[in-house]
């Protein structure tokens, strides 16, 4: 096995639910780190005097595992083995693929002292049934890819490469750890980029919806990608798709119910995150024009190959992800006719931000800073930009480095 990296945050969070009667499931795309947060946590166990004997650590996508694809089985393997005396912990990696699996981790918990901890890497393992059957049971840890934070940790970088070049490979490569074993070796990247993206696609999406048609699929994640922090409506991306000429056969109109269904299912899948548009003004959320981000921005170079040009986007896609790992809810702003970019909300926190490649041009600090100067409320606002410069403050609405913001 190779060497661990310590995820702190997440594994903290595995720690502070230990024996609390909750399942504790962690979610995410494959391979962003949660067979290893499982790893992590196991020796955790052991290192607290947690006997091995209480530990059933299984990971179902292993062939060892091959004969438990039924959860009455896979209840009855796993009851034989759990220990005579004292907490036993159950450590399940994959187990989406054991067809009603939420009737064994119910009846674990009722039938034996036990602790479960559960990975799956789609959104169906929180689907209908199992919310209905463990309703108000189970904590939810959403694992994304690194952070800027993170990267700098896991990487070794020769002493003289600036934190600008740095971030620049964090854009380049992107968050996923697998990574790390490349040493920035673009083509192998790319080459372990493709080999996810396409268990992704063919695992977790095309065979949970075998109607699917995998190359329009694959048209969508290519708009999507191209049109990250673009606002857009299924009716639209409809159009464009089927305006190209799509995989259906040319002229034929692609669905906005089509289009929503195949972003749903990138959703379920954790490769995309869909965001809402916000009436600042009014208080309620809009039902249309939304706007789509990636999980990891190593996919989308992938895909379409590194542009710098698209700098502005990327970056807002970093932001937007900083965000969702900083707990908040995140929404894109309207108020009145202007937009900003992202409102950020916790229970008793809000943040306005806007973010830009930089603000030196008199044009672009107009057009950011007038939608913040118009919100009449007193909750932080913030431009990031790439910007080093000595302004901090316009009129109280914050002028930020982005990389120190990531890195605070």
């Amino acid at each position: 096995m190779s060497e661990l990296i310590n995820r702190p945050e997440y594994l903290n969070q595995l720690i502070q639910n230990k024996d609390v009667d909750l399942v504790k499931i962690v979610t995410g795309i494959r391979r962003c780190g949660k067979s290893s947060l499982l790893d992590l946590f196991h020796q955790h166990l052991l290192n607290h005097g947690v006997a091995d004997s209480n530990i059933i650590h299984m990971n179902l996508e292993s062939l060892r595992y091959r004969d438990l694809k039924d959860y009455l089985f896979f209840y009855d393997y796993v009851s034989e083995r759990i220990a005579k005396s004292g907490k036993t912990y159950l450590i399940f990696d994959e187990l989406q693929v054991i067809e009603h699996w939420e009737k064994a981790i119910e009846s674990f918990r009722l039938d034996f002292d036990v602790d479960i901890y559960i990975t799956g890497s789609n959104a169906y393992l929180l689907s209908t049934e199992f919310s209905t059957l463990l309703s108000g049971r189970y904590v939810e840890i959403h694992m994304l890819p690194l952070s800027f934070k993170e990267f700098l940790d896991f990487y070794e970088f020769a002493p003289d490469i600036s934190i600008e070049e740095k971030f620049q490979k964090y854009l380049q490569f992107g968050g996923m750890p697998i990574l790390r074993e490349y040493r920035f070796n673009e083509a192998r990247s790319i080459q372990a980029l493709e080999g996810i993206y396409s268990t992704v696609i063919l695992r977790d999406i095309l065979q949970r919806n075998t109607q699917s048609n995998q190359g329009l699929l694959h048209k969508l994640m290519l708009f999507l990608c191209s049109n990250i922090g673009s606002i857009t409506s299924p009716s639209s991306i409809g159009n464009v798709l089927s305006n190209e000429g799509n995989i259906e056969g040319k002229g034929k109109k692609i669905a906005s119910q089509t289009v929503e269904k195949y972003i749903s299912m990138l959703r379920s899948a954790f490769i995309f995150y869909s965001v809402e548009r916000y009436d600042v003004k009014g208080k309620q959320l809009l039902k249309t024009l939304g706007k789509n981000y990636i999980i990891d921005l190593g996919f989308r170079n992938m895909l379409l190959g590194y542009r710098d040009a698209d700098r502005g986007h990327i970056i807002e896609n970093i932001v937007f992800l900083e965000l969702i790992r900083r707990d908040y809810h995140v929404y894109i702003g309207k108020f009145k006719e202007t937009e900003i970019d992202f409102v950020a909300e916790k229970p008793n926190d809000k943040l306005y931000i806007q973010v830009t490649e930089s603000m030196l041009s008199p044009e672009t600090r107009e057009r950011e800073l007038r939608p913040l100067q118009m919100i009449p409320d007193n909750y932080e606002k913030i431009v990031l930009s790439m910007d080093r410069n000595y302004i901090t403050s316009y009129d109280g609405i914050k002028s930020l480095n982005l990389i120190d913001w990531l890195l605070a």
